[in-house]
């Protein structure tokens, strides 16, 4: 009883810090620059304890962070005379500095700490960063403005998916999903979140927003979140069982670490780019 009063406190304040945060572009900004930190450290410190692999948790974290906020810079239209894609120099010449410090630091497998070091930024640091594509659009005149709908939309469909599978897996889950990877998923508790998440973006198609995405497109994006959150929890729980842990870390009581929390948008968040961006080609 006491695990599930600590856990429920700690997902409404979590819920209510991210709402909060898509107010103010300024208060996205500091909060995710925060977690993609978070999340690197975590990510670096869990692989850091394999045999053989030691990458530099430091420089990782903060060229995670860089790249997150040199996303913020780009895609917000700041200072706009100014060559933009200039920011993004001094985070190649990290990248390159991490390839060639393994050939002085003499470990015993430079490949592993290669691999776990770029997948420290491709598989958290990009995802988080691309936020800032679906958080500063631009409005029909060509002005950059800040989206509070879009990146907020995609939690929330991330969040309503896991209610509903829980909630129908539950009751009537028969049929798992992925045993090998996640034995308590079921196909029923999929399905049941996905019909969630299309009530919700049918609801949010009329009841908030008429203009930006027609209801189809809205149902796509739902859709398109359910199927890339479910298989970013399964990634995360394949590299859980890979290294032999149950939790990423403790930092969230009732909840885990930053990856448990956020496994299921490191691929939603680039899915949703990606959705909307082919939808603006047609």
């Amino acid at each position: 009883m006491k695990n599930f009063i600590i856990r429920t406190i700690t997902g409404v304040i979590f819920v209510a810090a991210i709402v909060a945060s898509f107010l103010r572009p300024e208060a996205m900004v500091l909060l995710f620059s925060i977690v993609t930190g978070l999340t690197i450290w975590e990510f670096t410190g869990l692989v850091n304890e394999r045999e053989n692999v030691t990458i530099n948790r430091f420089i990782c974290t903060v060229a995670g962070v860089y790249f997150f906020f040199a996303m913020t810079y780009f895609c917000s239209d700041l200072y706009g005379g100014v060559a933009k894609s200039v920011v993004f120099i001094p985070y190649l010449i990290t990248i390159i500095y991490l390839l060639i410090a393994e050939l002085y630091l003499k470990q015993d497998d430079p490949v592993q700490d290669w691999a776990y070091t770029m997948l420290s930024q491709m598989y958290i640091a990009l995802p988080f960063s691309l936020l800032n594509v679906l958080a500063f659009t631009s409005d029909s005149s060509g002005v950059v403005v800040f989206n509070t709908l879009l990146p907020l939309s995609v939690f929330v469909f991330l969040w309503m998916n896991d209610t509903g599978a829980y909630c129908v897996g539950s009751l009537i889950g028969r049929h798992k999903l992925f045993p090998r990877i996640s034995p308590g998923k079921s196909w029923e508790g999929s399905i049941g979140g996905a019909v969630v998440v299309l009530a919700v973006a049918a609801a949010i198609s009329i009841y908030i927003d008429d203009v930006m995405l027609t209801l189809p497109q809205w149902l796509g994006l739902g859709l398109v979140v359910v199927v890339f959150g479910t298989w970013g929890d399964l990634v995360e729980s394949l590299f859980k069982r890979t290294l032999g842990i149950k939790d990423s870390g403790n930092i969230l009581p009732g909840h885990g670490g930053m990856l448990d929390r956020f496994d299921s948008s490191l691929l939603a968040i680039p899915a949703a780019v990606v959705y909307l961006y082919t939808l603006s080609l047609f």
